[in-house]
């Protein structure tokens, strides 16, 4: 995403580690301040939000070579409304706040990188909120599949049907009309 000389990722990373965290591990709960951001190198992340009838709605899949976080929570120091939640053994790079902090102001292209990240982030949620509203639940579901492969394999039908806004029953359709 931007240029970096091998002193400044080394210099970067010294602030960064790598941690595991086992299947159906909460890497952040709700009603918590967030203090990092995860660069996931294996597994994949669902990001849920708990409703006031205390029903889980799955609201983002993060997978390999995605940065993933309570983003709001983090730039705001407010405390986060989302869990995030190991789906399988999962491994990441924790990017504490200082790391973050240090790369805007002390890396050659730092701030391009926070905003390219930003970027990327707000036009991912943007356009799946758009696709909420104007794809029909079949399309939503090969768009789901585009963007992470795999992944009927890798997460439980009802936690897709609730990505995708839809009910394990009509996901079970959609599937069958696909095949």
């Amino acid at each position: 995403m931007i240029e970096i000389s091998e002193e400044e990722a080394g210099h970067f990373m010294s602030y960064c580690y790598r941690k595991s965290f086992p299947k159906k591990a909460i890497l952040s709960d709700d009603d918590t301040f967030i203090d990092e951001v995860y660069f996931i190198e294996q597994g994949i992340l669902r990001v849920k939000i708990i409703d006031l009838d205390g029903r889980e709605h799955t609201t983002h899949f993060a997978i390999e070579n995605q940065f993933i976080a309570d983003y709001n929570a983090f730039l705001t120091r407010k405390r986060s409304r989302y869990q995030l939640e190991a789906m399988e053994d999962t491994e990441v790079i924790v990017m504490p706040r200082k790391a973050i902090e240090w790369g805007y102001e002390h890396l050659k292209e730092g701030e391009k990188l926070g905003r390219m990240i930003a970027e990327y982030y707000y036009i991912y949620l943007d356009t799946r909120i758009q696709h909420l509203y104007t794809l029909s639940p079949i399309e939503r579901f090969a768009l789901m599949n585009e963007i992470f492969p795999n992944i009927h394999n890798r997460v439980p039908q009802h936690m897709i049907a609730s990505y995708l806004g839809i009910t394990p029953i009509h996901l079970s359709r959609i599937k069958s009309q696909a095949r």
